[in-house]
Parts: structure tokens; C-alpha cells; sequence
């Protein structure tokens, strides 16, 4: 078996989806996982891109049916985390608009994220390095900062935290390990980003969002094209079976062995 054959399989990509049946059955384990979890429902911080305006979708449908088949209220929480001012905090807002998302909260990030590299930057002069935090450690520091918010309002609400990662980001290990990787529930993990473009068509995701080019927004001018080097369609391509250019195929599965240790548990002895 080739590696990407191994790949394929490890994160359950299909070569081809039918659009409904994988709605259903995403909603259909949300609804189940909520119902055994005994919680009153789910948060998905709603960052403006096309993976969370999906995972909202589906976490609204998903609480809507329980409600109804259950009897009592159980809600979807979109949480918006700007680190300042963000500029495409608009998508945010058209996504829960679009998907009826009547319980929202807006906790902006920036003073916290910025306390904690401070701290780091006082560490970091403490064992003689005077500098200040490099531009990645802080955008993993926004990461890791949205998560603690989101569990600790999870915690008291008794919700489950919802994550937006997906194939194409766990072929590449595109994600901050135990920032936006720290979850309870991974409802897309094993569509690709061209599949998850058509579910977010079928959902009726706003035009803006599904047309707008894929980013982190952990720093100014990222997407993540431009810093992966490859692009989402070779990458869909590879984990749909197809054949890619030689270059674009080495740099994946590269990114995929670099990232191992954030797709394995946590080794012990």
C-alpha cells in the first residue's frame, strides 16, 4: 500500500460524496453524541471562514432536531473571537444570521493574548534571550487563548466544544496543537476542503464566505495557500485518490510526517 493509499484510509476520505447523505449523517452523530454526553448542546466559535460557517450549520440543525424530538431547549452557541479589530468580523455575524443563530457571544482576545506574550517575552529574558515573541508563537498563543475561552464557557453552560479541522488540515498538520485542535467533537474530519465547499453550498453558506480565500487569521496576510506552498485543490485531489504533480505530492506527504506527533496520542512509558 502506497503512503497516500495509508493516508486515505487513516483519515477516511471518500473519492466522492453524496452532499445530503453526508449532512445526515453528521447531524445524525451530533445528535447522538450530545444525547449520550447528557449536555445541553454545543459551541462553535464561528471564525468567518467556510470550516466553521459549515460546523455551524450542522450544529444548529443538530440542536434543532433534539429539541424537537426531545421536548426541551437544546441551543448552539457561536462564539466570535476577534483579536482587536477584525476585519471580516462581518462573515461572523452573516453566518449565525444565515443559520438562525439567536444565542451568540463576541470575547475579543486581544488583551489576554497579549498579557501572556509579555509573560513569555519576560521568561524568555529571564534565561538571556531579549526579544520579542516571534509572530507564529504568538499566532499560537491566539490559538490556544480562543480555546481556554471556549471551554470555560462550555464549562458553565454544559455545552461541548466543537472543532472545524478537517482531512485537508490533518494531511498537512495545519492546525495549532491544543489550540484549535483541542475539542470534543470534529464533525468534518474526514472531508476534504473541496468536500466541505460542497456542503457548504448545499447548507447555503453566504456567497461571501464560500468565495473568500482560506485563512488562519492568526496573522496579517496569512492564508493558507501561501504558507503551506500547495494548494487545496492538489490537496483534495491527493486524498481523493488522484494523481498530483511530483512536487506538490512531496510537500504534503512531507507536512504529513513533520506533523505525525499532532495526529498520535501522547506517548508515555
Amino acid at each position: 500500500m502506497s503512503l497516500q493509499q495509508e493516508i486515505i484510509e487513516r483519515l477516511g476520505v471518500k473519492p466522492t460524496i453524496d452532499v445530503d447523505q453526508e449532512i445526515r449523517r453528521r447531524v445524525d452523530f451530533l445528535k447522538e453524541y450530545v444525547k449520550n454526553s447528557g449536555t445541553t448542546g454545543l459551541l462553535i466559535a464561528i471564525s468567518g471562514g467556510i470550516d466553521s460557517a459549515v460546523a455551524a450549520g450542522l450544529c444548529k440543525q443538530a440542536t434543532d432536531e433534539l429539541t424537537e424530538e426531545l421536548g426541551k431547549e437544546y441551543i448552539t452557541l457561536g462564539v466570535y473571537q476577534p483579536y482587536g479589530t477584525q476585519e471580516d468580523i462581518a462573515h461572523s455575524y452573516a453566518v449565525s444570521e444565515a443559520f438562525g443563530l439567536t444565542k451568540t457571544v463576541e470575547t475579543n482576545i486581544e488583551e489576554a493574548v497579549n498579557e501572556i506574550s509579555l509573560e513569555v517575552e519576560h521568561g524568555l529574558k529571564n534565561i538571556g534571550i531579549s526579544r520579542h515573541i516571534s509572530y507564529q508563537g504568538k499566532g499560537n498563543v491566539k490559538a490556544r487563548t480562543r480555546m481556554v475561552v471556549q471551554y470555560a464557557i462550555a464549562f458553565e453552560l454544559n455545552l461541548l466544544v466543537v472543532g472545524t479541522d478537517h482531512a485537508s488540515e490533518a494531511l498537512t498538520g495545519f492546525y495549532t496543537k491544543w489550540g484549535d485542535g483541542a475539542v470534543d467533537i470534529t464533525p468534518l474530519s474526514s472531508l476534504n476542503k473541496r468536500q466541505i465547499r460542497q456542503v457548504a453550498a448545499k447548507l447555503g453558506v453566504p456567497q461571501s464566505i464560500l468565495d473568500k480565500a482560506p485563512t488562519a487569521g492568526l496573522w496579517e496576510g496569512q492564508t493558507d495557500e501561501k504558507e503551506l506552498g500547495v494548494s487545496y485543490d492538489d490537496n483534495s485531489d491527493y486524498l481523493e485518490g488522484k494523481e498530483i504533480n511530483e512536487e506538490a505530492r512531496e510537500r504534503l506527504e512531507k507536512f504529513y510526517r513533520r506533523t505525525e506527533h499532532k495526529r498520535s496520542p501522547i506517548p508515555g512509558i
